[in-house]
């Protein structure tokens, strides 16, 4: 498998991230705890610098046991055939492993060693060694399958490639699987780390032989490799015992790993795959960046849930204020460019962008009062997008992985004119979204000449902090920041800014007062057209089990055109469409009446317009499919209205149906209903009712369309649009 680094730029290209993007394929996404099923996705992509012909001849040296391997007992040939030509060799073995395991697992299993089959294809013709290997023992309750390949590297013939994955799935083991799963990553780790180390000491070994060249393989010629007869065996091809998990590709480059991720464990990178596997279902390919999937993953501890939850609150947040394209449509207010004391300025010595923030000489009353909370938040996001960007370009001119940046934080002249209360208000409503919306994304915070007053902002401000990022916060008092353990520690002296007596002039604005002239009425602030918090055109709603969420939309004109917007932010929901000729009762306000009423929650509404006494078919009717919408998924759709009256959208909770065989629940409804944390859904959605004259472009059916995040997205497509079909 080629590697998804393009050699030119060092940067995934189309056809190289179409590859990449398949090589995810896992088994389905149910929780971890549930399935114990795991993809150890440490794929090697390792170059040899010597022929394939003589890994090869190395590789067979390790059998019938290698003294390299503790844990490799023995082996022995069941089958070995050779094409008539001779360019393919296979072998089959079975090989006899002592796992370090627990004298009393190994008692209770009833067995010393765990027999593995193995079938090794040797393709001289295109000088590539492929071996396929999986457990005998107990392969009804835990499928090991592993892969391993040889072969010419692309860029010089006379060099090897050898690429390594895996996988398990443990069904159950005597109720030790968190037992069995911990072993098996150890040794597949300890098999990563050793398994070059030991294919050179072979190579070196033959290097002592004289042994420096061998032959390659010609039509004529016959096979170098020694062929031992065996007694052919069969070998049980039992679907059950070759079950597998994943495929030769479920894997990330290693190169890829260290260039852009970071070391990563297998664990770590068996969730990033599966994370990303759930997107790539639910958004159509247009996914974020490996690297911002991380970030997420490791706010939440490598939690698939709790990460897959904020990730995908996160991705609609952007999608609902267009925050990809913020860097693009943003201009500052020069009042910022004059007043805001805070800039970009070169890097740490670990190649973080570095940023500087004087918060001691900027007016935050003086700003919030002449540009509004919204502005001032939206420029915060700004700083945040462009971080994002110069974090990526520092991965690129350093040559490793850089996720975060460095913030430094001037504090001299604090005093209590900081503490002005609106001003502390739109301070923890900023740090609220940007906690929610790019986590992990702050290496080190650094807080330098820290007054007095700073213990009463920071009793303020550090309850809103997530504690993994308050861990990052280090603070100097006076002129502590230049002694030992200081400043130097983390920076470069040459690029230590003047103001803090370094030598390097800083382009951050010194601040001060902003002029009165410049303050802007409360009126003026509300009427501006820019909302990241409170009014969008979207609206939130909730869906609870038993009580959906519904909206009337009244219908004069026949052909009119009503058209949706939604996105399924938590659980999953089913989408209904009817028609009536009457008007729905307002919803009831008595929390006591035995039908559903209003109900608002921190998020959103969930509104009941269709009376219990209704029926369907009688009182009202259904004008479209019913469309089931998982969790993450953003639908567009549209109907032609044929007649005037009520049309009602309704989101209701989805309920697995059981089976009609029999009364008892199955397993898998088991199994999705433990996934839903509570019994309710988030939906955001906006609708519209057009003029058909005023309608243009095709109609988009029910059929889910995918939203793309343009900043944070390898590749985009157009939504698929079809005319939708009016039932009635």
């Amino acid at each position: 498998m080629p590697s998804p680094l393009c050699a030119k730029d060092l940067t995934l290209c189309n056809s190289c991230l179409e590859q990449h993007n398949k090589s995810r394929a896992v088994s389905e996404i149910i929780p971890y705890s549930l399935r114990r099923a795991l993809l150890l996705t440490r794929a090697r992509r390792v170059p040899f610098w010597s022929q394939p012909r003589r890994c090869y001849v190395a590789y067979e040296r390790r059998f019938p046991t290698c003294h390299l391997i503790p844990m490799f007992v023995d082996s022995e040939v069941l089958e070995e055939t050779e094409s008539e030509d001779g360019s393919i060799h296979q072998v089959q073995r079975r090989c006899k492993l002592d796992v370090d395991a627990p004298r009393l697992l190994k008692r209770i299993a009833g067995v010393d060693y765990v027999y593995f089959s193995q079938e090794n294809t040797l393709n001289k013709r295109e000088r590539t060694l492929h071996i396929e290997s999986h457990n005998e023992t107990f392969s009804n309750r835990v499928i090991i399958h592993e892969l391993c390949s040889y072969s010419a590297h692309p860029e010089n013939e006379d060099w090897t490639c050898f690429e390594q994955s895996a996988s398990l799935d443990i069904k159950s083991f005597f109720g030790f699987e968190s037992t069995v799963e911990k072993i098996a990553m150890k040794q597949y780790a300890s098999s990563i780390k050793k398994g070059k180390e030991i294919i050179e000491f072979y190579l070196n070994q033959l290097d002592e032989e004289g042994i420096s060249q061998v032959p390659r393989w010609t039509p004529s010629s016959s096979s170098s490799l020694p062929v031992t007869p065996a007694v052919s065996i069969p070998v049980s091809t039992d679907a059950n015992d070759r079950e597998i998990t994943g495929t030769p590709d479920d894997k990330l480059d290693a190169d890829y790993i260290k260039r852009y991720l970071g070391d990563l464990t297998p664990l770590q990178e068996s969730c990033l795959i599966r994370l990303r596997q759930w997107l790539q279902e639910s958004h159509k390919g247009k996914i974020p960046k490996d690297e911002h999937i991380l970030r997420f993953l490791r706010a939440r501890d490598f939690n698939m849930e709790k990460a897959r939850e904020i990730l995908c609150q996160s991705l609609t947040w952007r999608k609902q204020h267009q925050v990809d394209y913020l860097l693009e449509t943003w201009t500052s207010p020069q009042v910022l460019n004059d007043y805001y004391t805070g800039g970009w300025h070169h890097h740490d010595k670990e190649g973080r962008p570095l940023y500087i923030l004087r918060l001691g000489q900027m007016d935050t009353k003086g700003l919030v009062r002449a540009l509004g909370e919204e502005s001032l938040l939206r420029h915060v996001l700004s700083i945040n997008e462009e971080g994002l960007r110069r974090c990526e370009e520092n991965t690129k001119v350093f040559g490793r992985p850089i996720s975060c940046w460095t913030c430094l934080v001037d504090l001299e002249g604090l005093n209590m004119r900081h503490l002005w209360r609106p001003g502390v208000k739109a301070l923890l409503r900023i740090i609220e979204v940007v906690e929610a919306n790019y986590p992990e994304t702050l290496g080190r915070l650094l807080i330098l000449r820290a007054p007095r007053v700073f213990p009463v902002l920071w009793t303020l401000v550090s309850p809103f902090i997530d504690e993994n990022t308050r861990k990052k916060f280090l603070i100097y008092a006076g002129n502590d920041y230049q002694g030992p353990g200081g400043l130097l520690d983390y920076i470069d002296k040459e690029v230590i800014p003047d103001f803090l007596g370094g030598e390097c002039m800083c382009e951050v604005p010194e601040g001060g007062l902003v002029p009165k002239s410049l303050y802007r009425t409360a009126e003026e602030l509300e009427n501006e057209d820019i909302s990241l918090w409170t009014e969008t055109i979207y609206q939130s709603a909730s869906v609870f089990k038993g009580a959906p969420h519904e909206v009337v939309l009244e219908i004069i004109d026949a052909a009119s055109v009503i058209t949706w917007d939604f996105d399924v932010c938590k659980g999953d929901v089913v989408f209904h469409l009817y028609h009536s000729k009457r008007a729905p009762q307002p919803p009831r306000k008595d929390p006591l009446v035995g039908q559903h009423s209003s109900i608002t929650t921190p998020g959103g509404n969930n509104v009941q317009l269709i009376d219990k006494s209704w029926t369907l078919g009688l009182d009202y009717s259904m004008v479209e499919s019913p469309l089931t919408c998982k969790e993450g998924e953003s639908v567009q759709g549209s109907h032609v209205t044929r007649w005037p009256g009520f049309y009602i959208l309704q989101w209701r909770f989805h309920t697995m149906p059981g089976s009609a065989s029999t009364n008892l629940p199955r397993v898998d409804d088991v199994l999705a209903s433990l996934q839903v944390s509570s019994h309710k859904c988030k939906v955001m959605y906006y609708t519209e009712v057009i003029g058909s004259e005023d309608f243009r472009g095709s109609m988009t059916s029910l059929e889910s369309s995918h939203s793309g995040f343009s900043q944070l997205s390898h590749a985009t497509s157009n939504h698929s649009q079809s005319s939708s079909m009016i039932s009635r």
